[in-house]
């Protein structure tokens, strides 16, 4: 009877999915860092592995779709991954652009009471003569 050995099999199988997907994540992460489109062909094709097995991995599907999604501009050309606004930068650029219209509704308000009182000065003049 021969011993079984098959602990010795799966242990390498599961060796070759871990380097798999060091592979492909490694490869999300160059196309990220240098701004390049991201695909499962691109991606596949950089990390030497099927499409096909890309998308059985669940969380390597979706930030496959998360970074095509995130990564094209307003012109439709990929954007790399530093020149991205991040949620905090967004929201401060709106606080900023609200206080901007802030300050231009203030002084709206200003320059419509200036122009009332001027051109009610107008009118006094004009009715004096």
């Amino acid at each position: 009877m021969h011993a079984d050995n098959s602990h010795h099999l799966i242990a390498a199988a599961q060796q070759r999915h871990e380097n798999t997907r060091a592979k492909a994540i490694q490869a999300l992460r160059d196309l990220d860092r240098e701004g390049g489109a991201v695909t499962f062909q691109i991606v596949a094709q950089k990390a030497k592995v099927s499409r096909s097995w890309l998308y059985t991995q669940p969380d390597i599907c979706i930030e496959i779709r998360r970074l095509r999604d995130l990564q094209h501009g307003s012109d439709g050309s990929p954007l790399p991954a530093p020149q991205r606004s991040t949620e905090a930068s967004l929201l401060r650029r709106l606080e900023v652009a609200n206080a901007r219209a802030r300050d231009l509704t203030t002084e709206n308000q200003q320059l419509r009471k200036q122009l009332e009182h001027a051109l009610g000065r107008l009118r006094a003049s004009t009715a004096e003569r």
